[in-house]
């Protein structure tokens, strides 16, 4: 067998710089070892010192607080580790909900900001200045000064009948006596339909669209059994006595401030992400599209907005994150997140370093999901055909 000239030279060089890259890389690693354990061994002598005892056990200890608003029953005998539980939940419900009401408004914003009507344009231009560029807490001390000042008390509450009321206590409304029962049968049944939507409309447009398609289908859905569960099983409606209001399902001052602060906020970020996407595509596409006789609103969901998508995604991802640790600024305004959970843990329990680290692995794991389903999102709309 021909041997190359010098091949025995550059396999020996070769050696050697793979040699010293993972020496290079073992003494990185060592010393990466050497501070943590250095940092370790004086958190434990500060911790002592103080006589602070480390560890988790105070999970399983009496919480020693009560919670405002719970999703799971609480109460200040339980266990703390119920009480994260609530935060944590509180936290999900009000980022899920925060990028949905994001996403739908950031999507109709940028369009206005491509569309024709010059009053459409202003509009969608003066919503993403407003709120781009006035910093998230400021925003949200705004809404909860409206919320909490500007609406009416409980005797004057704007009302839609005995359905809807709105006032400085926030917003009650009527919900099924079935309660979570109601929401499980929705959720369930929504997906059905949402699937089923998925399917009827993959017929005939893109894998994006029938994917919207499909959580239109389930929000229909969702609503249309949630209303036949109050039909079938009645009626919890809110009713106003003379100082307060009873009855119903209620989203607190709190809730309404921290979710109308985030969809405000990073709809206008979201609004800028779908009209670069936009104008990013090529003018050929449209000229292509207008030529075999579509219209610009089929020009504009069939050939256009799918494949501004492959460019949205990736920073829509982003957005996502940043707004579930945005959430924890709900502590300004008193909604009991999790840091907010974790803020009154401290002061009980004196674990501050545990408390910080579960608050930190929270948010961590809620966005290594997040991430992993947008990736996969992002995946399958890039295989998708050009």
């Amino acid at each position: 067998m021909w041997s190359v000239p010098g091949d025995e030279a550059w396999r020996r060089r070769e050696k050697t710089r793979k040699r010293k890259e993972y020496t290079l890389q073992a003494v990185l690693v060592l010393l990466l070892v050497a501070v943590l354990a250095s940092l370790s061994l004086n958190v434990a002598e500060n911790l002592e010192a103080k006589n602070i005892r480390s560890g988790f056990d105070f999970l399983f200890g009496p919480a020693g607080f009560d919670i405002g608003e719970k999703l799971i029953a609480f109460q200040s005998s339980d266990a703390l580790w119920k009480a994260f539980l609530n935060g944590l939940l509180n936290t999900l419900r009000v980022s899920f909900l925060a990028i949905l009401s994001a996403t739908v408004l950031g999507v109709v914003v940028g369009a206005m900001r491509i569309s024709r009507h010059p009053m459409l344009r202003f509009l969608g231009a003066a919503h993403v200045e407003a709120y781009r560029n006035v910093p998230l807490l400021v925003l949200l001390l705004a809404i909860y000064l409206v919320v909490t000042e500007l609406l009416p008390g409980v005797r004057q509450a704007w009302h839609i009948g005995n359905w809807i009321y709105l006032s400085k206590t926030g917003l009650l409304y009527a919900a099924p006596l079935m309660g979570f029962k109601a929401v499980l049968c929705g959720l369930g049944v929504g997906l059905i339909g949402a699937w089923a939507g998925y399917k009827a409309a993959l017929r005939r447009t893109t894998g994006l669209f029938a994917g919207l398609v499909g959580l239109a289908a389930f929000a229909v859905t969702y609503a249309v059994v949630w209303v036949l569960c109050g039909v079938v099983g009645g009626w919890d409606a809110p009713a106003a006595t003379r100082f307060s209001m009873r009855g119903g399902s209620q989203l607190t001052p709190e809730f309404l401030t921290i979710w109308l602060g985030l969809t405000m906020f990073t709809s206008a970020a979201i609004a800028e992400i779908v009209r670069a996407g936009v104008q990013a595509v090529r003018p050929g596409q449209w000229h292509a599209a207008y030529a075999l006789g579509l219209t610009r609103g089929e020009t504009v969901s069939y050939v256009v907005f799918p494949q501004a998508m492959r460019l949205a995604i990736p920073p829509l991802a982003s957005q996502y994150m940043n707004l579930t640790k945005n959430s924890s600024l709900a502590v300004m305004v008193g909604y009991p997140d999790i840091v907010n959970i974790g803020n009154t843990a401290i002061n009980v329990s004196a674990q501050a370093l545990e408390v910080i680290a579960i608050i930190m692995a929270v948010y961590l794991t809620i966005n290594l999901v997040i991430a992993l389903i947008m990736n996969a999102v992002n995946a399958v709309i890039m295989r998708a055909p050009q």
